[in-house]
């Protein structure tokens, strides 16, 4: 308790060095556990971007091309999937549900996809959560449109404005479909997925801004959801769920084998693990990264204690004098060491959860991922435990040549 206490007097009395150490630190534990954090959960949020779905259709293209152009509305496919064929396909026995969907449009660089009811009924994505609206409705008429949470968000859309749909993705088009604009009666709830980012109108519209006569073939019907659904010609791709794991192995040969058009079926489980597999690298520079900021900290803080050494040769040497013996300089240098590590381990959890909290909100609607803010797992407390056991031994460096100094040497006068 003695050594103890005067190490923390040590310290106190070589603030201004022993600050910049902690500082140093402290900002590569909250740099290993933010990252570690945002890699963790990216995987988790990327895993969970689309659930209960069995089977993604669309044409022959690669598994992952389809699941992007699909599911992320990233990339295009060069083909479609004919109506005559998705409606073959899931009359089939042991389909449970299907939702075509039509992408193409865009607004202001944010995705368009047309699609039905199903859409809102079926569609899951996390744990199998469906989606919500924050407020409004489904979309009810051929001229309506739901908004995702981050496209109302950003663009600053609220209930009954008016949006006109653009040709042709991302942020340039030349084709602006101003004959047929769009009241927004929806907007959903967040999700962390490409839904956010998405507008979703009725299928029927996509064949109506794009000159067809959707709307009015129908107007003798009554039947509103067909009218919503219209006869396109084609669609990008759909989605279908089976009341079976048998039905769906046994229905995805059979598209695959498909003879009157090339289609390929996918199941998106099986295909986001092949993704991320892909994006492995990823993941293990950033690891590589937050080792070596560790390690740097930690390299600083011993050049720290040596250089401080140099300069304690005689404070060491009194000490020796008035009693304290090897054994005890060792243990000062050493408690020295751990407890600045100790604090810069507490003070970087403590700018973790700041850095977490302050950005959770943008990792969440600019990158998709949803950060979780919970106590320390017993995965980081471990990572924690590693850093202060890499900060004791780095100490027992100083420590030991402090053990080594004589009596006579920190006494002497260097020239």
């Amino acid at each position: 308790m003695i050594i103890a206490k005067l190490a923390y007097k040590s310290l106190l009395n070589r603030r201004a060095s022993v600050l910049l150490t902690l500082f140093t630190i402290a900002i590569s534990v909250m740099l290993l556990l933010s990252i570690e954090r945002v890699r963790i959960d990216a995987k988790s949020s990327f895993s969970n971007t689309i659930s209960g779905t069995d089977l993604i259709v669309g044409a022959r293209t690669g598994d992952i091309q389809l699941l992007l152009s699909s599911v992320f509305r990233i990339g295009h496919t060069n083909n479609g999937v004919s109506w005559k064929s998705y409606e073959y396909i899931t009359s089939q026995r042991g389909v449970k549900w299907s939702i075509p969907i039509s992408l193409g449009d865009s607004h202001k660089g944010q995705a368009v996809l047309g699609t039905t009811l199903d859409y809102f009924s079926h569609y899951r994505f996390a744990k199998k959560q469906n989606l919500t609206f924050n407020k409004g409705h489904p979309f009810a008429g051929i001229n309506e449109v739901v908004l995702g949470s981050e496209v109302a968000n950003k663009l600053g859309y609220k209930l009954n404005d008016s949006i006109v749909i653009s040709h042709g993705m991302g942020n340039t088009s030349f084709h602006h479909h101003d004959d047929n604009p769009f009241k927004v009666v929806g907007i959903l709830n967040p999700t962390g997925t490409p839904v956010d980012k998405t507008l979703h109108i009725p299928l029927a519209a996509i064949d109506l801004i794009h000159g067809g006569k959707a709307s009015h073939e129908h107007e003798h019907e009554h039947d509103e959801h067909n009218n919503l659904v219209g006869h396109p010609k084609q669609i990008t791709a759909f989605l279908m769920g089976f009341n079976s794991p048998l039905y769906t192995l046994q229905i995805r040969r059979n598209i695959n084998q498909y003879k009157p058009e090339a289609l390929l079926g996918i199941m998106p489980t099986v295909t986001l693990k092949e993704l991320w597999e892909m994006l492995a690298i990823v993941e293990k520079i950033l690891l590589l990264f937050s080792a070596v900021v560790v390690l740097v900290s930690l390299l600083g803080m011993l050049t720290t204690l040596l250089a401080n050494l140099s300069q304690r040769r005689r404070e060491l040497a009194i000490l020796r004098s008035v009693g304290a013996r090897p054994w005890h300089l060792f243990t000062l240098i050493s408690i020295e060491s751990l407890l600045t590590t100790l604090l810069g381990c507490l003070v970087g959890s403590a700018l973790y959860y700041l850095v977490i909290f302050s950005a959770g909100g943008y990792l969440q609607s600019h990158a998709g991922i949803s950060v979780n803010i919970t106590m320390l797992s017993y995965y980081e407390l471990g990572l924690i435990g590693v850093i202060m056991a890499a900060g004791f031994v780095i100490g027992l460096i100083p420590a030991t040549r402090a053990y080594f100094y004589s009596l006579s040497d920190g006494m002497s006068i260097k020239a």
